[in-house]
């Protein structure tokens, strides 16, 4: 009986050995420990080109200071009015990003129908319209933004260029009497909202407005070819667009 006893402890006591092993051997799940998480960054640096489109209205007010080489003073009012139409184009530009500070340069180029007139207020021998047109324009700004991963707030100042053309019309015949063409150059300042929503994709939303100021434009007549008046024309463009770009550059980093 004695040894009885002593064989059933031993084997007890061997049983009691080999658990964690046969456990294993039986296929008991094991955890790993959980990654850290990942959080992913969007780069903004590098070159990009994109495409825009929208509207935009140029306000216009002339004062007539000179007719048929009088001096008029002081000089009149003719009339103000928006010119107003849509807008296409292009732009290229380069941004490097410093943590969450984006800083840029940008060329825009785009296709403009701003359109508009008034009647004249001035007392030529006929009843005279004045109507203005902006044919295109282009911007060189810098911009500074600040980014929260793939969006980005900004705001760009700069130069501007704009291509007007005037023209006066009999109003009861529809005639031109009198045009002139010019390049006109002044400051912008603006801002927008971007979205990355693809790898090295992203559209924008921006507004800017245009400070022409006023120049002495010289109408020439359709007749005679000579001077017919000198009009001080104040300008000023305000336009909204959506644009669309494609970067070169870092889109994500994977960050721990």
């Amino acid at each position: 009986m004695k040894k009885f006893l002593l064989g059933a402890a031993g084997l007890v006591a061997a049983m009691s050995m080999t658990a964690p092993a046969s456990a294993a051997d039986m296929g008991v799940p094991y955890t790993k420990a959980p990654m850290p998480m990942i959080a992913a960054i969007y780069d903004w640096s590098g070159f990009y080109v994109g495409l825009n489109g929208g509207g935009g209205s140029a306000r216009k007010c002339w004062d007539i200071s000179n007719n048929l080489g009088v001096a008029v003073v002081p000089n009149v009012r003719e009339g103000c009015h928006d010119a107003t139409g849509g807008m296409a184009g292009g732009q290229i530009g380069f941004r490097w990003q410093s943590a969450a500070w984006v800083f840029g340069i940008e060329a825009q180029g785009d296709w403009a129908n701003f359109k508009g007139s008034n009647a004249s207020a001035f007392p030529f021998a006929f009843a005279a319209t004045n109507q203005t047109k902006v044919n295109g324009l282009g911007l060189l700004t810098g911009q500074v933004g600040y980014a929260w991963s793939n969006v980005l707030f900004y705001v760009k100042g700069g130069g501007a260029v704009v291509s007007d053309r005037y023209r006066g019309i009999v109003t009861a015949t529809g005639a031109y009497f009198d045009q002139a063409d010019e390049n006109r150059w002044g400051g912008v300042v603006g801002a927008g909202v971007e979205v990355g929503f693809a790898p090295n994709w992203s559209v924008a939303f921006e507004y800017d407005h245009l400070f022409m100021g006023s120049r002495n434009i010289q109408m020439t007549s359709t007749v005679t070819g000579v001077l017919s008046r000198w009009d001080n024309i104040k300008q000023d463009v305000d336009m909204g667009q959506v644009r669309v770009n494609y970067r070169w550059g870092g889109p994500v980093i994977a960050k721990y």
